[in-house]
């Protein structure tokens, strides 16, 4: 433990800080129900509850340098297939918690007062860990000068999508790490379309979950030009036929097949799954086709070709899942599978982090406290990832 906090903490400044980095590092992997401050101290023996509050909720150390070195030790050792998007919610009492707000909390199923991050892991079949977090601050926070005062909100921040906030945190991982592997997400992000065409603008390629009722043309389907009748402005070019929802898509032409992706633990997991190329055609995809081409008069109409992955298990009377990706339809089914459905590694890494290492139970209030927090968990999650990797090996540079 001491070389590891020797070295994701090389840039906090001084040797007092370090010791409590490592106490409280201690204090999240001890057994306790409860992983705030106070009980943590308690269990400790060397804990020191004023002294832990101050370094989490007061200390200025910078945790993006802290964070850049978990994400690079872990890259180096669990060599990602894949990056996760997500977010999860904190549910809260009261107004005070910074970027709390009424709004969808995934961990209730409903809205409520709660605080929403933005997270991306790296991940395999086998192992999984979040690289990199950003609060989501709702849009009431951004003229909220007393409550931004309150909770310490540095001046720039201000109320961002949870899309741009996720181009942000890609953007800061692609700089460290050097690399972007395939991206995966559920279709909370998958279904909008300008974020997909966002990540393929950078060059990165993507599985994305998306609903059955996005629309869609077939890869085959062709614009042309209504001849101009001598009035009005030109003519623009249009499909003959209207786009349809991705289910009918699939019920006239997809070929499905049998896909093995990994063993769980009551066996292989198995269903059917097709491939299809598909052309969005929404409004949004529309729009950004237009506004690519310099503007609708410079448009040739011509909607760019997705490649579309279908789940329909032998039993299921119709799909039960769908995943658009920018990857070549050239792609084997079987590493689409796998890259789609190894979104199921972040559900293990929030039931570690929530249940096992005290994610949810910060009690302070501040910008600060939470992203000091949030480091320290990841840290100890990191810790034990690597440690899950080679048990025998000392955790060190």
């Amino acid at each position: 433990m001491g070389l590891f906090v020797e070295d994701v903490f090389a840039s906090v400044p001084r040797k007092d800080q370090r010791a409590r980095g490592e106490c409280y590092l201690r204090g999240l992997m001890l057994d306790g129900r409860r992983k705030s401050i106070q009980p943590m101290a308690q269990r400790l023996p060397d804990g020191n509850m004023q002294a832990l509050q101050q370094f989490v909720n007061q200390s200025p150390w910078r945790w993006t340098p802290v964070r850049r070195r978990i994400a690079e030790r872990l890259v180096e050792v669990v060599k990602p297939a894949v990056w996760v998007i997500d977010d999860v919610s904190f549910p809260k009492c009261g107004r005070a918690s910074v970027g709390v707000a009424r709004q969808y909390c995934g961990a209730l199923g409903k809205r409520a007062n709660c605080q929403v991050a933005v997270s991306v892991h790296a991940a395999t079949d086998t192992a999984s860990c979040p690289l990199e977090w950003e609060l989501f601050l709702p849009e009431e926070w951004a003229h909220d000068l007393p409550r931004r005062t309150a909770a310490g909100v540095p001046e720039e921040v201000g109320h961002v999508t949870k899309s741009r906030l996720t181009l942000g945190l890609l953007e800061r991982l692609a700089a460290w790490l050097g690399s972007v592997p395939v991206l995966v997400a559920d279709a909370g992000y998958g279904r909008s379309v300008s974020f997909r065409l966002a990540l393929e603008e950078r060059g990165w390629s993507y599985v994305m979950a998306v609903e059955p009722k996005e629309i869609a043309r077939p890869a085959g389907a062709v614009p042309y030009w209504p001849p101009y009748q001598g009035l009005g402005p030109p003519t623009l070019p249009r499909y003959r036929e209207p786009a349809r929802a991705l289910h009918e898509l699939v019920a006239a032409d997809a070929c499905f097949e049998t896909v093995t992706w990994r063993q769980g633990s009551k066996g292989a997991m198995t269903s059917r799954f097709a491939v299809l190329q598909v052309r969005p055609s929404g409004k949004e995809a529309t729009r950004t086709a237009q506004d690519h081409a310099g503007g609708r008069s410079r448009w040739d109409g011509v909607l760019p070709l997705q490649t579309l992955l279908v789940e329909q298990p032998e039993e299921a009377d119709e799909p039960t899942g769908y995943w658009m990706s920018n990857l070549p339809a050239t792609t084997p089914i079987a590493d689409l599978v796998r890259f789609a459905k190894m979104r199921w590694r972040v559900e293990h890494d929030y039931r570690e982090l929530k249940h096992a290492l005290g994610l949810d139970h910060f009690e302070g209030r501040t910008w600060r406290g939470w992203h000091h927090h949030v480091t320290l968990v990841t840290a100890a999650q990191a810790f034990l990832t690597l440690r899950r990797y080679d048990p025998k090996a000392p955790t060190t540079a």
